[in-house]
Parts: C-alpha cells; structure tokens; sequence
C-alpha cells in the first residue's frame, strides 16, 4: 500500500536518499546512480556511471582477499562521486538458495524464526554464522501455504564487504545477489515466467533462473571473456593487443567467413563448453520443477561485457531451442525512446548487475 501511494503523492525530491549501486566483481567496480525523481521514468535521469579497475588477486570467486585494497578501491569510489550511502551486489558464487514452503497465515514476525530452522536442512553453515533474507513467491498455488525463496551467505563474506565500505566511509544501505539485482534491471515487470539471466563477464559466466522476479538458482562457470581472448591469441599470436581481441569479437565473433574461419571456429570450442553448461542447467531445472508450463524457462536474457560476442544469441538460441537474447539494461529505468543514455549499447551491458541496485526501492 505504501509503495503505491508512494508513486501517485511520492514524497519531495529533497526528502529521497541519494544512493548509489555499487557492482563488485573479481577484476572491476562499477557503479551507477540515478537522480531523484518525483515523477515517472520519464523524468529519471542518470546522475552519474564509473568502472575502476580492482587489481587482481584483490577479489578471488567473490571473496574478499585484499580488505584493506578493497577499501582503497571504495575509497576512491567515494572520492569521485562525493556520495555516502550505497547498496552493494554480492557475489553468487558464494550465495545460498533454496525454497521452501510456509503456512499462509503464519505471522509476519514469527516467518524468520520458522525460516532460520529451514537453514540447517539447506545450508552447509551452522545457522549462528548465516545471515539470510527471504521473497515470499507471488504466485497462487493454495490457500494453505506459500512458497518463499531464501538467499543466505556466511556471516564473514558480508562481514568483509561491509567492514571494507565503512572503512572507505560508505554506509550500505542492502547488500544483494548480484543476479537478483540484474535481474530488477533486464526482466519486464509483466514476465510472469521463469527467465534464464546469463552474465558473460571477464572472468566467469552466471548462470541464474528467476522466476516470477524472484531468483531461485545461481551456478557459476569459470569461463568469461579473457578464456575466449586466450584462445584467439593461440590462433592470431600472442601479440595482439587485448583491445584488436575485443573488436575481432564484437564484430566478426562466431560468424564464419572464408577469411576468418579460425577466428569464428577458435571461439565457438569455448562458447560450446558454455552452452553445454546452460543446457545442463535447464535440464536440471525442469527435471527439478518437474512443472511443463508455468516454470519452464521461456527465454535467456544475456548481459555482462561478454555477451557483446557477435553471433552469441543466434547460437544459443539454435543449439538451446529457447528464445536468446541480449537484456535491455535499461528496461526497468526509462523508455530509450524518452532518454539517451550516456553509456553506450556495448558498455551498458556490464552494468546491469549496478543498475538494478540502483533502482532498488525506485522501480
């Protein structure tokens, strides 16, 4: 009720917290902040955007090696934004997620106590050293009971992300699955279905399903960018610069041409090791669900700085039989026909994770 009445008499601009979404990844933090709106998306604009680079073995599969580094790295996040309060992604390989089932008429306040008892049954962490969060599932199963969705973390690896905001002097205001927050940024508010989000980064691929808008599997793969750089460089020498590997991709990519068949052969050995990977996991899915309408995965929206790979959706979308394509970053923050926004179609992709924290409590 609140929310709604807070979209027809929202409060004044003045009286909105600037916040900004912070995405931190194993090699890059990027973030993103919108300016405070009292009316529609039509008025949202983006305040401002950056990418700072973490240098390696900082970050390792999303845990924090290097507090003190990771810090400094916050630090100068706040120095060339001047904001102080942020929300801040967590990083999926080191989440927990499982769903379970409540009475429908159990007491808000008893939910987390009842919940805390699932956690022994779902996560390998004695729950004294968990900290978790839940969704219930909008959806209409029975009268009896309602589905609810759990994500939890060990206590260290939020702790680390927080100790290393309040020594850079941010004050997070959420921590989150960084595929719950990109999935707020790509999925249609009306997708009612289950949606495979895959991000294709530098170093890594995620895989998430979120049904309803609400995430209910991650699984990591340790194939990005950098493996598909890699094997070019085995093909056109270990001279070439990142940056030529980066347009090779982009624009020829997995098309295949008399005058480039190495380069699109070079790259489909790896990307067919990820489709595999997908594959496994919508067979695991499905056989899980084992529900044939409503929770099959519809489509797979692709995001990450990756997934700029030329050819990539039409592959997927051939070998996977389900409809693939490139995520709209933008979809839940303005219409592109009422905004231009400054970061172009290439680089948008890699904040989607930093765009959907941004929007949190505004969409």
């Amino acid at each position: 009720m609140l929310s709604a009445l807070s979209r027809v008499l929202p409060p004044p601009t003045y009286l909105t917290l600037p916040c900004a979404g912070v995405d931190i990844s194993d090699t890059s933090l990027k973030y993103i902040a919108f300016t405070p709106t009292a009316h529609t998306e039509r008025d949202r604009t983006i305040k401002f955007f950056g990418d700072i680079t973490i240098p390696a073995g900082v970050v390792q599969s999303g845990q924090v090696v290097n507090p003190e580094q990771i810090a400094a790295v916050l630090k100068e996040f706040k120095d060339r934004t001047k904001i102080e309060h942020v929300r801040v992604s967590l990083p999926e390989e080191r989440a927990y997620l499982f769903e379970t089932e409540i009475k429908a008429n159990t007491p808000l306040k008893e939910v987390r106590n009842l919940l805390e008892f699932r956690l022994e049954e779902n996560v390998p962490i004695p729950s004294r050293d968990v900290f978790f969060d839940y969704t219930i599932i909008n959806e209409k199963k029975n009268d009896r009971n309602v589905r609810v969705a759990v994500a939890a973390y060990a206590r260290d690896t939020i702790q680390s992300y927080y100790d290393a905001c309040q020594i850079a002097g941010l004050r997070p205001l959420s921590f989150e699955v960084e595929a719950q927050a990109m999935a707020r940024a790509v999925i249609p508010k009306r997708e009612e279905g289950a949606i495979m989000l895959v991000d294709f980064g530098k170093t890594r691929t995620g895989i998430a399903i979120v049904y309803r808008g609400v995430l209910l599997y991650t699984s990591t793969v340790d194939i990005g960018g950098n493996q598909l750089s890699e094997v070019l460089r085995k093909v056109l020498g270990e001279e070439v610069a990142e940056s030529e590997l980066t347009k090779l991709k982009n624009t020829e990519g997995l098309n295949r041409r008399l005058d480039s068949s190495d380069v699109s052969d070079a790259l489909l050995s790896m990307v067919s090791i990820i489709k595999d990977e997908l594959a496994t996991r919508m067979q695991y899915w499905h056989l899980r669900t084992g529900e044939v309408g409503k929770r099959r995965i519809g489509a797979i929206y692709l995001c990450g700085g990756s997934a700029n790979l030329k050819g990539l959706p039409t592959y997927l979308t051939e070998t996977l039989g389900v409809p693939c394509r490139r995520g709209n970053v933008w979809e839940n923050a303005f219409s592109l026909s009422d905004v231009v926004p400054p970061i172009d179609r290439y680089h948008s992709l890699g904040y989607a994770t930093a765009i959907g924290l941004g929007l949190k409590n505004i969409v």
